[in-house]
């Protein structure tokens, strides 16, 4: 498909971006944080994948090369809007209390609102954490394929994400001490 999309196969580039654009999305979604920032980092990662598809060499998967992209992208799109002032629209902080502790929702409401405190965390981790914990947790790429797609060494890669989850369970207030660890 990638071939004949490199052809010049309109229909193979559209079965290509609509093949990959929900995990595409899904990067988008947990770099940026909010889904204005994600469609679009979404929408100019699938403009730059068409624009540049000549430059995929096949050295590595498309997957890994489309969330490169994708990557690169969002986090472009995040500088840009993070340069511009948003007039009008208070900066706030997620309350990271569990619900059940305060005696509120359960079931969906709970499932939403879990869902909202774990990307209100992801946007409190460094970039650098934040996309090799969202490419590996989001993405499910492998070590190697983050290393691809961040351009970095897969040692760094490793440390990232301990680092990134070990940041994340300190901003939930799920960190545990050694002894109450369950064992494997």
């Amino acid at each position: 498909m990638v071939e004949a999309a490199q052809q010049g196969d309109q229909a193979a580039l559209d079965a290509l971006l609509r093949r990959h654009y929900d995990r595409i999305y899904a990067v988008c979604r947990r770099l940026a944080g909010n889904e204005a920032d994600a469609l679009d980092g979404a929408q100019e990662a699938l403009i730059t994948i068409a624009k540049r598809l000549d430059r995929f060499d096949g050295r590595a998967k498309f997957s890994t090369w489309a969330y490169r992209v994708a990557t690169n992208a969002c986090l472009d799109e995040m500088r840009r809007r993070g340069r511009r002032p948003v007039p009008g629209l208070p900066e706030f902080e997620v309350d990271v209390t569990p619900l059940h502790a305060a005696g509120g929702a359960s079931g969906h409401d709970e499932n939403i609102v879990n869902q909202m405190t774990v990307e209100s965390a992801l946007q409190q981790l460094p970039e650098d954490y934040r996309s090799a914990v969202v490419l590996r947790d989001i993405a499910d790429m492998d070590y190697a394929q983050i290393a691809e797609v961040l351009e970095i060494p897969p040692g760094t890669v490793r440390s990232r994400i301990a680092r990134g989850r070990s940041a994340l369970a300190e901003i939930l207030g799920n960190q545990k001490l050694p002894g109450e660890r369950p064992s494997p």
